[in-house]
């Protein structure tokens, strides 16, 4: 739900800025105590987690750390951004991550024991993790199987598919560089700084339009000084993030020189704005968040409801493809392990911690990117103290259920204010 002023400024007059701001202000604050809460704990988690770790342990703060934080928790970002819209809609996906295992080999597969292209390798397995989501999606929807059981049978199965590619676990490297280059590569310092401009300026002008479209059909619309602080807001966080990336960061700039903006970044910079975009400014969104909210009621709307459902899985596992390639780029290869152990369950609770419910209806892309960064941010915070894969593993599932504990009592809340 946007944090907008539900107010209307009277005939001939226009309330001061300061005013404006103060009752948008209020207003969030009400929806907070309604229940509201959006990102507000993943957000706060992170700045916590980072005050703590860089207190405890100085080097987390380092620039070569915080590219690193990127490439850690990039796969998982990129599954739990799939598995989004699927929780919209009420169901769930426990095969994602061996889905993206599956995907990964196939790519590798075709690179390296094929000589294929690298454009034909990741349409491929791409392709295939479209065609997993919709047989997925068709069992759910069309066959009435309960989706935690159609995932749970294909979790184990993928698993077995994988090792089959992988002729029983033998190990592909990968050495095509373009691939490589998508969890390794770095873009040109001023390739960074050309994308930071485009980008603010973007983001800028979609704001600045969206205020003046809502003001000029006397819509509800937040004060112009709220647009501005975000804008700004968000220019200032890219620009620090662009310039100390920019700096070098490798221990022997003399053999080898480690800077710019990962590439990385900019992959899941734009399947961020694609999959937003999607969700918030299309009417396949709005159907998404219509069936998830009460399927019945869209169905009575003349929702096409089997679709958007199946669509959701396709999306779902169209992402975990893409997880697995980052994964597989990541470590230049492809095991029976990839997208196996724990991927899934940190991709789910990725979703969850950035605010997405397992109830259905609520749910964004900045939720798995938010609690996609605390979960990198915790495993690699954990991991420079030393700490044992146990006690993170602990950590992480008890973050998860608080997460999943707020998202209970916001639904309570809602219904106790009269929100259903």
């Amino acid at each position: 739900m946007s944090t907008q002023v539900e107010t209307r400024p009277e005939a001939g007059t226009e309330p001061s800025a300061v005013r404006a701001v103060a009752d948008h202000v209020k207003g969030y604050w009400a929806e907070v105590r309604s229940g509201e809460v959006g990102a507000l704990p993943a957000v706060a988690g992170i700045i916590a987690l980072c005050v703590f770790f860089g207190i405890s342990q100085p080097v987390f703060l380092s620039v070569g750390n915080l590219a690193n934080l990127f490439g850690q928790g990039a796969a998982v970002a990129c599954i739990a951004m799939g598995l989004v819209f699927v929780l919209v809609i009420g169901e769930i996906d426990l095969s994602a991550g061996f889905a993206s295992g599956v995907c990964a080999a196939i790519m590798a597969v075709i690179l390296t024991d094929w000589g294929m292209p690298w454009p034909l390798a990741i349409g491929a397995a791409i392709a295939t993790g479209v065609v997993i989501g919709l047989l997925l999606g068709t069992l759910v929807v069309k066959l009435g199987i309960p989706s935690f059981v159609v995932t749970l049978a294909a979790f184990l199965a993928f698993q077995g598919i994988v090792l089959m590619i992988l002729e029983e676990g033998s190990n592909i490297t990968i050495h095509d560089e373009t691939v490589k280059a998508v969890a390794g590569g770095n873009l040109e310092r001023w390739q960074g700084w050309t994308l930071l401009v485009l980008t603010i300026a973007a983001y800028a002008g979609l704001q600045l339009n969206r205020w003046r479209r809502r003001v000029a059909r006397s819509l509800v619309h937040e004060p112009l000084a709220v647009v501005v602080a975000r804008i700004a807001a968000l220019g200032a966080l890219l620009t620090a993030t662009v310039f100390l990336l920019n700096l070098e960061r490798s221990a022997n700039p003399q053999i080898i020189s480690l800077t710019g903006v990962p590439v990385v970044i900019v992959i899941l910079g734009a399947l961020f704005a694609v999959w937003t975009f999607v969700l918030h400014r299309t009417r396949f969104g709005r159907h998404l968040y219509a069936v998830g909210g009460n399927r019945e009621a869209a169905v009575r709307a003349g929702v096409n409801v089997d679709r958007v459902r199946i669509a959701a899985f396709v999306i779902c596992s169209g992402m975990a493809a893409i997880g697995g390639i980052v994964a597989a780029s990541r470590a230049a290869s492809v095991d029976p392990n990839t997208g196996g152990s724990n991927v899934l369950l940190l991709s789910v609770g990725a979703a969850v911690i950035g605010g997405a419910s397992l109830f259905g209806g609520k749910g964004t892309v900045r939720a798995a990117l938010l609690g996609g960064a605390v979960v990198a941010i915790i495993n690699n915070g954990m991991g420079l103290m030393g700490l044992s894969a146990g006690v993170r593993f602990g950590v992480t599932g008890a973050v998860l259920l608080l997460a999943a504990g707020v998202d209970a009592m916001s639904r309570g809340r809602g219904k106790l204010f009269g929100r259903h």
